[in-house]
């Protein structure tokens, strides 16, 4: 199945690297993507990564959009402005770099969250925070799985 699933939490090795899930990369090398975009989510402190369909997904919704528009002109802002690529290292390993520690609050350890067609990377503990108050919600909507 080629879709991010689940989630799974890595400690940070001592040169700022962190394992991703082997789930993870088995969907990354499934779907052919190399190179990564990295992109600070709009609701969570989190960071979306996935394939450069990633970003063009995002870009064709700001193409659909009047160039001219302040919405279009915001939207670029935070997928340009708010996003980096980046490469996994030859063990699978992601660099926890400053764009993503200074987003997130990370500092130890990453949790991967996985989002169907593309990862996040949170701090644990507000991971877990979020997912509880969104099972919340759900609860008082009277939504059941």
């Amino acid at each position: 199945m080629s879709r991010f699933l689940s989630n799974a939490t890595n400690r940070i090795d001592a040169k700022g690297r962190v394992s991703v899930p082997a789930a993870f990369r088995a969907v990354l090398v499934q779907r052919g993507i190399q190179e990564l975009y990295c992109l600070q989510d709009f609701v969570y402190p989190a960071i979306n990564i996935g394939g450069p369909d990633l970003l063009e997904r995002y870009e064709r919704k700001v193409a659909a959009e009047d160039p001219f528009a302040l919405e279009a002109n915001e939207m670029s802002l935070l997928l340009h402005g708010g996003g980096v690529f980046t490469r996994l290292d030859a063990e699978g390993r992601l660099a926890v770099t400053d764009f993503i520690r200074d987003f997130t609050g990370i500092s130890s350890e990453v949790c991967f969250v996985g989002r169907s067609d593309h990862f996040q990377v949170w701090q644990p503990q507000a991971f877990h925070e979020a997912q509880a108050r969104a099972r919340e919600v759900v609860r008082q909507r009277g939504l059941r799985t």
